[in-house]
């Protein structure tokens, strides 16, 4: 592992993968809304699919908020942690190991339902339409502090 390291350390002065940690937060950004909008129009089109019954959009209101709170938070405490960096970090930092983790699992678990056809279509209207809309608005939240927060 030791020599991974300092290889890959010897690859990134190199070709000189660091950016300023303000430029994390736009990178974050940037993720989170093409992921948010991506995810959010499957469920708009499988909107298209089903019939429109009143609860779906109350469905898909309440699986915002309740992602929503969730990025909220976490879009906060990532850039705690990006403004605690010193200056230049490799321009994958925006996100922690943790953080990667879990969104391969989420975008595995995501993807694979969807092709396996186990997911009924109105759960993909309602849930992926919240869902997206969250992360795109957490994207939003990264971009804010890109743009205001000047440490």
């Amino acid at each position: 592992m030791g020599r991974f390291r300092s290889g890959l350390g010897k690859f990134i002065k190199e070709y000189n993968l660091k950016v300023k940690k303000r430029t994390l937060l736009l990178i974050a950004g940037i993720v989170w809304l093409i992921a948010g909008f991506n995810v959010a129009k499957l469920g708009i089109l499988s909107f298209g699919l089903v019939e429109k019954i009143w609860y779906l959009y109350v469905l898909s209101i309440l699986i915002f908020i309740i992602f929503g709170t969730m990025f909220y938070k976490m879009s906060e405490k990532h850039t705690k942690r990006i403004i605690a960096y010193e200056e230049k970090r490799p321009f994958w930092n925006f996100f922690d190991l943790k953080s990667y983790l879990i969104m391969v699992f989420m975008m595995t678990m995501g993807i694979g339902l969807r092709k396996a056809n186990i997911l009924p279509e109105f759960f993909i209207a309602f849930f992926y339409t919240g869902l997206g809309l969250a992360l795109a608005l957490a994207g939003i939240i990264f971009i804010y502090n890109y743009i205001f927060i000047k440490n």
